[in-house]
């Protein structure tokens, strides 16, 4: 579903050259739910925002459902949700209402299932109460939700998050927990980066670890506990992120 080879990222900050992302490959199932763990500035925005057509490798090649990014860039985000951080791509002076009716029309989706698609994610995030109010003014977590519903709004084949539990309560937390388990027995293919060990533990079967812009791990959680003979995973973490690449 989702092939990455060779990819690289370079950018320049003034006469030095940055690598963020370095010569990275894996694949992905359709299905798949996936933990992408790193520490801050180890590249995992920068390898989402290129997954999601966002930025373009410097190198390398990415296919999504067997089409390349870079010659089918305009399908590919019709397939994609994409929540990164703090970045809602909200507009506070409009409703949550018409937020998400306005992304619902950049995806071409008619008046009727726009309004079954918003009706159907409120209730799913308990935002009935608040679908009509403007964004100004809005929590943290609210504004979180509303941002979760937008990027799922034309229900998206391949979903990225990055770090999607941020300002939610622990009760809206857990929901979203229970909607990554739905998205999944749909066939959805999920990537999301989180800090929150036990999370990726509960939602995923295989995770990336990436250090300094390089993969130090791929694979699955279980045949990562047995190299480690533990299941400790934020000792694993800290260990892998010591030793580095050389030990992949």
């Amino acid at each position: 579903m989702i092939h990455v080879k060779d990819v690289t990222r370079r950018f320049k900050d003034k006469k030095e050259t940055i690598e963020a992302v370095k010569s990275v490959s894996f694949h992905i199932n359709k299905g798949e739910v996936v933990g992408l763990l790193g520490e801050n500035g180890a590249g995992k925005t920068t390898l989402l925002r290129m997954i999601s057509s966002i930025l373009e490798p410097t190198e390398g090649t990415i296919e999504i459902d067997g089409q390349r990014i870079d010659q089918h860039g305009m399908d590919i985000k019709r397939k994609i949700g994409v929540l990164f951080g703090s970045e809602t791509g909200l507009y506070d002076r409009l409703t949550a209402r018409e937020n998400l009716t306005y992304f619902a029309r950049l995806y071409n989706i008619n008046k009727q299932e726009t309004k079954g698609r918003i009706e159907e994610l409120a209730k799913r995030f308990g935002m009935t109460d608040y679908l009509d109010r403007k964004l100004q003014g809005f929590s943290k977590g609210m504004r979180q939700k509303v941002a979760i519903a937008r990027t799922l709004i034309h229900d998206p084949d391949v979903i990225l998050f990055d770090e999607p539990t941020t300002g939610l309560d622990i009760t809206s937390a857990n929901l979203f927990r229970e909607l990554i388990h739905q998205l999944s027995q749909e066939g959805k293919t999920i990537i999301f980066s989180s800090h929150i060990m036990e999370e990726v533990q509960q939602l995923c079967e295989s995770i990336l670890m990436i250090h300094k812009g390089e993969l130090v791990y791929e694979g699955l959680l279980e045949d990562l506990y047995k190299e480690e003979e533990t299941d400790n995973l934020n000792y694993i973490f800290m260990s892998r992120l010591v030793r580095g690449k050389e030990h992949v």
